[in-house]
């Protein structure tokens, strides 16, 4: 139990400290004067100041702020700042660096934790053997077995399973030519693909050739160099990122269903379900967590950093900042919109939790 609450104290504080550190740094690059750096909302518990910014742990863990001097133009400049400290008064360009770089710090933290991960425990892959032969399909009519090892498909040679059902996603109905390894045999075989009707991982009906195998469950630790490492890990981050981007275009199409939206709960029930597994599958999960915050974050809705990007995107092209008033309606809708979609996934969450008794 101890475990879990420190690992989700971590994870949950670590995403959000590391994303406000991406506002603040290019705030202070910029020098923009910084009022507060708050991790988390609402009452102070304790804190410091440096030189003239004060930094705070507050109350509710639920976020952060990094407050800058003069973010409202009708706001005073607090004691110590002067106008050329003040945000408003900067060029709209800056205001979308410091706005954008909550979220690509986000991205950056996913991309460190599986570098660190592929660099020092290597990558887990499956091995092409297979554990199953689907009975009357064409891998079983053409012969092959349980146990057998996949070398090559049409002269490619196959190193993981990832190769394999690559291969076969990408033939159609066209005859594929396997060899394999059998008791130290090399075997030939010819297979023609069906093309079945499958769900996705969205729950989408699609059509994929299948010649019925199912992999084994031999996995390997395949160790990287630290300039592959960092390959994959930014291959990973963006794979995620594609991921992520598409569930939120199919929850807006309705293909994914709203009550698959997590809130906090869930979020510190799966940090608690990994913390039981390992160190690698706790980094591997706040890497994905970091990773949807930031495209969430990049969301146009007002409240966001999001919107302010399209608010100061709009200042660009327009020369002149958007009328305090339209941007006044415009940041209550979002807000509104925001904390309906907090309530959303908090019943979410306490449904799943009443069900699962």
């Amino acid at each position: 139990m101890t475990t879990s609450v420190i690992a989700i104290a971590l994870v949950l504080g670590g995403l959000i400290f590391f994303h406000e550190l991406g506002h603040f740094l290019v705030a202070k690059a910029f020098r923009i004067g910084i009022k507060t750096f708050s991790l988390g909302f609402g009452p102070r518990l304790t804190g410091f100041s440096k030189g003239q910014t004060d930094y705070v742990l507050s109350a509710v863990p639920l976020g952060g702020y990094v407050q800058l001097v003069g973010e409202s133009p009708e706001a005073d400049l607090p004691e110590g700042f002067s106008e050329k400290d003040s945000f408003t008064l900067r060029p709209p360009w800056q205001k979308m660096l410091v706005v954008a770089a909550g979220p690509v710090f986000n991205l950056l933290l996913a991309w460190a934790i599986y570098f660190l991960i592929f660099a020092f425990a290597g990558q887990q892959v499956l091995l092409p053997k297979i554990g199953k032969v689907v009975p009357d399909s064409p891998a079983q009519q053409a012969g092959i077995q349980t146990g057998d090892r996949v070398l090559k498909i049409n002269g490619q040679e196959i190193e993981y399973w990832s190769d394999l059902a690559a291969v076969i996603e990408q033939s159609g109905k066209n005859p594929l030519r396997l060899q394999v390894e059998r008791n130290r045999k090399l075997l030939d075989f010819t297979v023609r693909p069906e093309i079945e009707t499958a769900e996705n991982i969205f729950g989408e009906e699609v059509e994929v050739p299948r010649i019925g195998i199912v992999a084994s469950d031999d996995w390997v630790s395949r160790s990287m160099g630290i300039f592959e490492s960092a390959w994959a890990g930014v291959a990973q981050t963006w794979k995620l990122f594609e991921l992520t981007w598409t569930g939120i275009i199919k929850m807006i199409e309705r293909v994914v269903p709203l009550e698959s939206i997590g809130g906090p709960i869930m979020i510190a029930q799966l940090v608690s379900q990994q913390a039981q597994q390992g160190l690698v599958d706790v980094l591997s999960l706040a890497a994905l967590i970091s990773i949807n915050l930031a495209l969430l974050n990049l969301l146009p809705i007002p409240v966001l950093d999001g919107g302010h990007l399209l608010f100061y995107g709009l200042e660009l092209v327009f020369r002149k900042p958007i009328d305090p008033k339209w941007r006044s309606v415009a940041t209550r809708v979002g807000l509104s919109l925001l904390l309906l979609l907090m309530a959303l996934a908090v019943y979410n969450d306490i449904f799943r939790i009443i069900n699962s008794q």
